[in-house]
């Protein structure tokens, strides 16, 4: 029951995400292919890795990544910003135009959160939460790479959604 639980759950955000997609197509308002929009997700969620660290993590030759992500800086999702540190590193960042079409699914969560928060008790929440994090942080360790998202950083600009 949990895992159809679980299963329902991230089907009906994903699909929700991919509906807002399709608006974006309609309105020629999008510009990533299907494998661009997990790059930038994947780059995202890694807090500024190299390219090396984005190619090791996706399991591709660093040629390969370097290929992905030249097209991702050419439409205007990612930057490489060289690093104080070593100035023969580049760290990947990406841009505001992520950050737009990011909120797309980010929008999403935080309704559907703000509608538990108002519908279900707090006692309920605080347990809801407390397993949530029992699950990221320890049932799922071949994401122990991926950070907690900074929801400040996710929305530089974003308008919270109305219901």
């Amino acid at each position: 029951m949990l895992e159809q639980t679980l299963t329902d759950v991230y089907t009906k955000f994903k699909v929700h995400f991919y509906q807002e997609i399709f608006k974006r197509i309609e309105l020629r308002d999008t510009s990533l292919s299907t494998m661009e929009v997990f790059c930038v997700e994947t780059i995202y969620a890694l807090e500024n890795p190299t390219i090396a660290e984005f190619a090791n993590f996706i399991h591709v030759s660093s040629p390969n990544a370097a290929y992905k992500v030249a097209s991702l800086i050419k439409k205007g999702y990612v930057n490489k910003i060289q690093s104080k540190k070593d100035k023969r590193e580049y760290h990947l960042h990406v841009t505001q135009k992520y950050f737009d079409y990011y909120n797309l699914s980010q929008d999403y969560v935080s309704l559907v959160a703000r509608r538990a928060e108002e519908q279900i008790s707090k006692d309920d929440l605080e347990v809801f939460e407390r397993v949530l994090k029992q699950i990221g942080d320890y049932m799922m360790p071949e994401m122990s790479d991926i950070p907690a998202v900074d929801l400040e950083r996710s929305r530089p600009r974003s308008a919270m959604p109305q219901n």
